[in-house]
């Protein structure tokens, strides 16, 4: 009989995991587990809305707290999971206590990337992961003129364009030889960084950051190519880590992630895991993977929540994506890796156009800039394992779903 379930970890596949086993029916005791001393709360408008202030903090949380009063979801908040037990099924917490379960759930969520150069510890190098890194950013950024993102991912992008529209001098430095390098093609690279140039974002690729210098602070980031850029703060965005340690300290199997299947559940019966921090099979694209989006956690941690209950549910969806900046929406369904084709459906210059991946003719992938219409008919098209026409495709007058 299962009447204690521990869900270690408060972000967005924590606190739905403990929403999906009330709706279910679960009657037993729900623990919630969350590092930060906050509620659990949403994480995307962090570089964005909540950067720039648009956001107020109370509107950040999922649910406030008389919804886990109300649903007895026991919340444990600002307390850290120490160590792991599985044959004792007890995980320890930083003050020394210690919570026994007879089912638990990890969502440990991932880790900031860390700069390991010379003078990544000085003050005024910022991470934008948590609700207080924002608030310390938002503190630096006052007072400052010329802000350097370290990174042309998502967040790095993102982070941009927020502080530009603050009225910060911006600039980014990306490694690779264009921005959104991993998780982009090359055309929708081209156009970000000419939406970015346009408002003033001063984009430089091909930089490899070597140290950053000041004296009670950072005033210089200096690059492998001698160039020198004065920051009066520095934001870093270059990826993230999963979260495993815990897991992997306890002896459960972890390589890129918590090695889970497709029921979310660890090699130990009792242990299933979600979010970010998971490596899962993908029916779907026939390989393991591990995903860091909102989406995700979302759909994942109802599924683990079902499997807890023994429901033996698989996780199997289509992941998607999305980034804001400025005024472009970029949507992403599915996943652009081992594709054998990619087709520009749209003019770039219109602001309106999508690239689609092909795979044997098959569809698996669609970035959408602000053009929602493909992203939506490419959500059921690569669930339904849809065979293109690629000629089809390339006329963007045709709706994307009659393109077969």
């Amino acid at each position: 009989m299962i009447s204690t379930i521990v869900i270690v970890g408060g972000g967005q596949a924590g606190a739905q995991a403990a929403d999906t086993l009330r709706r279910e029916g679960f009657a037993g005791r729900v623990l919630l587990v969350c590092e930060e001393p906050l509620l659990p709360y949403q994480r995307p408008p962090l570089s964005k809305k909540y950067l720039s202030g648009e956001l107020a903090a109370d509107r950040l949380p999922f649910r406030h707290r008389p919804f886990y009063d109300e649903h007895r979801i026991e919340l444990k908040l600002g307390a850290r999971a120490v160590s792991l037990d599985p044959r004792a099924r007890r995980v320890e917490l930083a003050g020394g206590e210690a919570l026994a379960y007879d089912r638990l759930l990890l969502c440990l969520g991932a880790a900031a990337r860390r700069l390991t150069c010379p003078g990544a510890e000085l003050a005024g190098v910022h991470y934008l992961r948590s609700l207080a890194d924002v608030t310390a950013i938002q503190a630096a950024i006052k007072a400052a003129r010329r802000v350097v993102i370290i990174g042309g991912g998502y967040i790095g992008l993102e982070t941009a364009a927020t502080c530009r529209q603050m009225g910060c001098e911006v600039t980014v430095l990306e490694l690779a030889d264009r921005v959104l390098n991993r998780v982009a093609a090359p055309v929708v690279s081209q156009f970000f960084e000419h939406e970015h140039r346009a408002k003033g974002i001063e984009i430089n690729c091909n930089a490899r950051v070597i140290r950053l210098e000041g004296s009670d602070s950072v005033q210089r980031v200096m690059c492998a190519d001698g160039s020198e850029i004065r920051a009066d703060v520095v934001i870093v965005g270059v990826g993230a880590a999963a979260n495993s340690a815990l897991a992997s300290e306890a002896g459960l199997a972890c390589e890129n992630g918590i090695i889970v299947d497709e029921y979310c559940r660890t090699q130990d019966e009792a242990i299933f895991a979600a979010g970010d921090c998971t490596n899962h099979p993908s029916p779907r694209f026939g390989r393991r993977v591990r995903i860091e989006s909102v989406d995700n956690a979302f759909e994942q941690a109802k599924t683990a929540a079902l499997n807890l209950l023994d429901r033996n549910v698989t996780h199997d969806r289509v992941p998607w994506f999305w980034s804001d900046q400025f005024d472009c929406k970029l949507l992403i369904a599915g996943l652009a890796q081992d594709f054998d084709q990619q087709i520009l459906r749209g003019d770039p210059a219109s602001r309106s156009f999508s690239v689609c991946y092909l795979k044997g003719g098959e569809l698996i992938a669609v970035e959408a800039i602000n053009h929602s219409k493909d992203y939506m008919a490419a959500r059921k098209l690569i669930a339904e394992r849809t065979h293109m026409c690629p000629a089809k495709i390339s006329d963007a007058t045709l709706p994307l779903k009659e393109a077969v």
